[in-house]
């Protein structure tokens, strides 16, 4: 018998109070160990659609899974053992009066070992370039390193699930550098991944998968090299491509495929189609 899909949302429907609902029957698979990067525009229902994972929302009319069984009267403690979260903003996140305790506390909530839990909050600690300043209050650090404390409580609690909610915002580029190296860590070592944001750029070389999302409802899902040449139905959905894209996008008359995730996926193509050009050219007598 095959494995159920690490999350699963089937005819989801939602509204907050009375009014417009913001999902229209959503219907979503992730199957165990993908990366899903799941886009839109702002108020397309992304954020609203990822809480219904961890238990913050529960569905008006459908079903809401993880491995197969449904979240529906689980508390979020439960689920949380199995689904790591990433709020959009760190402040909604936080609470400890120091960041090692804020690390720590999650692993403690499992109930490990007091020896498993100082490890896996140094290794957070470490990892996200937290140890100096473990024993500072969050609420004096900068937004950026508040991002970075949310991210090491997540990698603390080794959750086999993430659902990460804009992981880049607010990060300088070492920052993001950073966080995309976990993020492939994590993915190598057979989490599953899904992943809301805007910045399509750095999170789309590491997706297997893009879903769009367009008011309340998927308009689009594949590959991401595949969505990224459907213009039409990005834009409708508020997206626009990589700026790589968009000029391997602009050289389809050359003979580019428009494709293009990363500048080094633009220069190999680039460079092949120029050497192709030049082997191709009559030799002069």
């Amino acid at each position: 018998m095959a494995d159920p899909p690490a999350l699963q949302a089937q005819a989801l429907w939602f509204g907050y109070d009375d009014d417009p609902p913001v999902l229209r029957g959503v219907d979503l698979e992730v199957p165990i160990g993908q990366f899903l990067v799941l886009a839109g525009a702002n108020g397309s229902g992304k954020t609203t659609l990822v809480k219904h994972f961890i238990g913050l929302l529960r569905p008006r009319q459908g079903r809401v899974l993880v491995y197969g069984q449904e979240t529906a009267g689980r508390p979020v403690g439960e689920l949380a053992r199995r689904v790591g979260f990433l709020f959009q903003r760190p402040e909604r996140q936080i609470f400890s009066p120091t960041v090692r305790q804020e690390v720590a506390f999650g692993p403690r909530n499992l109930g490990l070992p007091p020896a498993e839990v100082e490890e896996r909050v140094e290794a957070a600690l470490a990892r996200f370039g937290l140890t100096a300043l473990a024993d500072h209050p969050p609420s004096v650090l900068s937004y950026g390193l508040r991002r970075r404390v949310t991210l090491a409580s997540i990698a603390a609690m080794d959750s086999p699930i993430l659902v990460l909610d804009e992981p880049t915002v607010g990060l300088d580029r070492r920052a993001t550098e950073e966080t995309l190296g976990w993020l492939r860590e994590m993915h190598r070592q057979g989490h599953t991944l899904l992943v809301v944001t805007h910045n399509l750029a750095d999170l789309l070389p590491l997706a297997q998968r893009m879903v769009v999302l367009q008011a309340g409802r998927v308009v689009a899902d594949g590959p991401p090299r595949q969505l990224l040449t459907r213009r039409e139905v990005l834009r409708e959905a508020g997206l626009e491509p990589p700026p790589i894209t968009r000029l391997a996008q602009a050289l389809r008359p050359q003979g580019m495929r428009g494709d293009s995730l990363t500048v080094d996926d633009f220069c190999r193509e680039f460079l092949q189609r120029l050497g192709n050009r030049r082997s191709a050219a009559p030799v002069a007598p």
